[in-house]
């Protein structure tokens, strides 16, 4: 399974456990917030209206961070957008510990998203354009898994602190132990370069006299403006389903299936450790059947799995063995992203290109999770987490279907 790993040379190697590194240190941060949504509510007062706005404005700001990441990197390169945006999301975790108020939770936690979203454009591009394409799915689809370690590692943080503390000192811990992943800027200052494609994009542009367009309106020019407004489409659907989903999902099993935190964390295990599987069973697929049919195939038993887990009356063993196929199949279109869309952009315009489309569908699935929180005012929270996700889910279907198949891509530089 991982026989690609001896076959990699050791810049790809130092390059795979830089972004896999950073990646896991995100999910750490990221899910630190869902996982302390309740304390929050209670420590603030908040309405689930408004704990999901908080997740909304997140999801809005990575994706701004993501755009702009996205143009820095095509402009001043892979690795030093990367160190910025690690420092940065880092910060911020960190600085959400001593929020005192609905609004400076508000504020700190898009200040935080910003950087989050950054961070994967940027990484993205990196990882896609130094690995060789006979790997890239393979490569790209584990260091997706790494969510699922950085997630795991929250879950045990969680647990072990509000089972010790007290809640509102809790969830003040977790923050600041945010700060965490900027240590990892130390590793990628001393270990990466910059991909070899990226460097000759960059020396052929310095050799044109032509005026050279900017990469933000190359994604829209008429040849490549089919790609992006589909590749975003695709962006809404996959976040859409997983944030309607695992933003709510700790607060629904402890608020409508009444677990204690650490039944929460009991049940999020057998998904989290289902995500990792489903992950790298993912990129697997990638290299062997091309992306279309493997984000296809995971999103249509997305449906499926989402609406028997949250519909049908399952017992809390029946739940715990369901859990698993809703977090496998819920890795499988993540997992496919950064390699498709840096399969359908030229160096010049790639980083823009991958954070445009995949942080598009940052902004427009924001929505989701707030629907997600009004809708419940209204019916159980499980029927609008099951009926959000199913939609979004079934865009990816359709999305993905109109892209064209990149498997084995090679990049300019590997074909020059």
């Amino acid at each position: 399974m991982f026989t690609w790993y001896k076959k990699i040379s050791g810049k790809e190697r130092k390059t795979f456990w830089a972004c896999f590194s950073g990646w896991a240190l995100d999910a750490l941060d990221v899910q630190m917030f869902s996982l302390a949504i309740p304390a929050l509510i209670a420590a603030f007062s908040l309405s689930k209206g408004e704990a999901g706005l908080i997740s909304g404005v997140t999801l809005v700001a990575s994706a701004i961070g993501g755009w702009v990441a996205g143009a820095a990197s095509d402009k001043y390169g892979r690795v030093r957008t990367l160190q910025i945006t690690i420092v940065w999301f880092s910060l911020f975790t960190f600085l959400s510990a001593f929020a005192q108020s609905f609004n400076h939770l508000l504020i700190l936690k898009a200040l935080q998203g910003f950087g989050f979203g950054g961070e994967w454009a940027a990484g993205a591009v990196l990882m896609a354009e130094t690995i060789r394409p006979e790997h890239r799915g393979k490569v790209m689809g584990t260091v997706q898994s790494a969510w699922a370690v950085g997630w795991g590692c929250a879950v045990l943080l969680f647990t072990a602190l509000f089972s010790c503390l007290p809640q509102d000192t809790a969830w003040r811990a977790m923050f600041m132990i945010g700060l965490l992943p900027a240590l990892l800027v130390v590793y990628v200052r001393r270990s990466i370069q910059e991909p070899e494609a990226f460097l000759l994009a960059k020396k052929r542009a310095g050799e044109s006299n032509a005026k050279q367009k900017s990469p933000l309106l190359g994604i829209f020019a008429p040849d490549v403006l089919r790609l992006t407004v589909i590749g975003s489409l695709l962006g809404v659907g996959a976040h859409g389903g997983y944030y309607a989903l695992m933003t709510w999902l700790p607060t629904y099993l402890k608020t409508e299936k009444h677990l204690s935190v650490l039944g929460t964390g009991g049940y999020l295990a057998v998904i989290i450790v289902a995500f990792w599987a489903g992950c790298i069973a993912s990129a697997q697929l990638l290299d062997r059947i091309g992306r279309r049919r493997t984000v296809a195939s995971f999103a249509i038993c997305c449906v499926i799995t989402v609406l028997c887990y949250i519909f049908l009356p399952l017992s809390d063993t029946q739940m715990l063995i369901a859990g698993f196929p809703l977090g496998f199949f819920a890795a499988g279109i993540p997992a496919s992203l950064g390699a498709l869309f840096n399969e359908l952009y030229p160096s010049g315009i790639r980083g823009t290109g991958v954070g445009f489309c995949y942080n598009f569908g940052r902004v427009a699935s924001a929505g989701f999770p707030v629907l997600v929180g009004h809708m419940s005012d209204s019916m159980p929270l499980g029927e609008a987490i099951g009926i959000d996700a199913a939609i979004a889910y079934s865009l990816v279907v359709v999305a993905v279907l109109m892209l064209p198949e990149t498997r084995g891509k090679k990049f300019e530089v590997e074909s020059a």
